[in-house]
């Protein structure tokens, strides 16, 4: 297993991090955080007007935004919330107890410059926007058809992970999942 203190896995919504992660964390006995929880904690403390990105989703639907758009607010709200994301790593650093911190806005960059020593960082991804809209359906059978919501997800998804590869950090698919665990343990042996 790996030498690190921290683990960040990203990817986008609805890509495997989370089946990933989870495993993870629990083999290593290391906590585990969402980055989405760290956004409502931090949308909590502020209101829309201090900060509008980290809001968008609160305040406004992507409907009628083309994914290109939404991946630019998706962008946003990533950076709205790394303030709260370094302290998380920073005290997890410091000390004994390890942590797996995965979420959809764990940004390359930002995880670009943490990478290294005992923090590593593993993307994982999904192309295919059919296979994310069925595991929305699966994993959220009352909301319905959500192919929009699939589609933006595979385009930020491919953004993720070209910046991801462009900053030098691994990325993964979750499928096969028969050896998912192990192909993201090696990914972050390095």
């Amino acid at each position: 297993m790996a030498n690190w203190r921290v683990l960040l896995v990203g990817g986008a919504s609805g890509s495997g991090k989370s089946s990933l992660a989870y495993p993870v964390a629990r083999a290593r006995g290391a906590a585990l955080v969402e980055v989405d929880d760290l956004v409502v904690a931090s949308q909590a403390l502020t209101t829309p007007a201090q900060q509008p990105a980290l809001h968008r989703w609160r305040t406004g639907s992507p409907d009628g935004l083309s994914s290109e758009e939404v991946t630019a607010a998706q962008v946003a709200l990533a950076r709205a919330v790394e303030p709260a994301l370094a302290a998380v790593i920073t005290n997890h650093r410091e000390t004994d107890l390890p942590l797996v911190l995965e979420g959809d806005y764990l940004l390359p960059a930002f995880c670009a410059g943490w990478t290294g020593g005992d923090v590593r960082s593993v993307f994982v991804h999904e192309p295919d926007a059919g296979l994310l809209e069925r595991n929305y359906a699966s994993r959220e059978p009352d909301a319905g058809a959500q192919r929009k919501r699939a589609e933006d997800s595979a385009h930020y998804g491919d953004w993720l992970a070209a910046e991801a590869r462009r900053h030098g950090l691994p990325v993964i698919t979750a499928r096969p999942w028969a050896d998912a665990v192990q192909r993201l343990e090696s990914a972050v042996a390095g």
